[in-house]
């Protein structure tokens, strides 16, 4: 249920949808009695567009996500005994449809997790995705996932695959029911996870809510860091899209935090 509601909601919710809707439904006013709320709706969505689109405010908003965690220290040892991707990486929709690897702007989760296996040849390669579609259905991320690591060189049988996760918290309960099931959960046992760096946080918060330690390894950075906080967009295309995914993410991070899906409202790394 909370799937399918959290899927509604945001829907709705999302920057983007909101300043369309605001901008058709005063449109529509305007041929009406209506005529002066039409008009101010409509100028509304229009500054919250440019806003959106063309200001820093995406940056600003993701910057203190991607740097939040940051990447283990692999010098250190024991070396990793698995490493963790989670989905998210893929677009199985066209993928089956076109037999063909069809990555996304987070394919950097796969191509960083097959280095990472070629770095560290004795860990386990752990991924975890479903099919999150409502609309259009799908085979598994995992199915796909599979398949592009082999061709990169990672051996089949050090795959795990976890297929029914549709989000993040599904993610750490499912896979961690997978490890345990395979005996591949001990305080020995060091795992590493790769997700997106504006992700991470509420990954850790997620997998520390399902008591499954895991260590955090951020990829597909969208910003160099704090300097670019102040970086204003040169196509409200891309403006828009990044305000639409960090705002997701910061109220993914509240709603998992009344749930208690997360064990911290903003998950931070934890003190020695």
């Amino acid at each position: 249920m909370f799937f399918y509601l959290a899927k509604a909601v945001w829907f709705v919710l999302q920057p983007s949808t909101l300043i369309a809707l605001l901008i058709g439904y005063g449109a529509i006013l305007i041929w009406t009695g209506w005529a002066r709320w039409g008009r101010r709706f409509v100028t509304i969505g229009a500054i919250l567009l440019l806003v959106a689109g063309l200001s820093p405010l995406g940056n600003a908003l993701i910057v203190p996500l991607e740097d939040r965690f940051p990447r283990a220290d692999l010098d250190v040892p024991p070396p990793p005994t698995g490493i963790i991707i989670l989905g998210g990486a893929e677009d199985r929709l066209v993928g089956s449809a076109r037999k063909a690897p069809t990555l996304n702007e987070a394919g950097e989760r796969l191509l960083e997790g097959a280095i990472l296996a070629h770095r560290f040849p004795d860990a386990k390669i752990a991924f975890s995705g479903g099919d999150a579609g409502i609309l259009y259905k799908a085979d598994s991320e995992a199915e796909g996932a599979a398949a592009l690591l082999t061709q990169l060189g990672v051996p089949r049988d050090r795959l795990i695959l976890e297929s029914d996760a549709r989000d993040t918290y599904e993610n750490a309960v499912f896979l961690k029911k997978e490890l345990a099931a395979k005996g591949e959960l001990d305080p020995s046992k060091r795992w590493l996870l790769i997700t997106s760096a504006y992700h991470m946080p509420r990954s850790m918060g997620a997998f520390r809510a399902a008591g499954f330690t895991v260590e955090p390894w951020p990829v597909d950075y969208r910003t160099r860091g704090p300097e670019d906080a102040m970086r204003p967009f040169d196509k409200v295309s891309e403006g828009l899209r990044r305000v639409d995914v960090t705002s997701r993410e910061w109220v993914g991070l509240l709603a998992y935090w009344i749930t208690g899906r997360t064990d911290a409202l903003f998950p931070g790394p934890e003190k020695d």
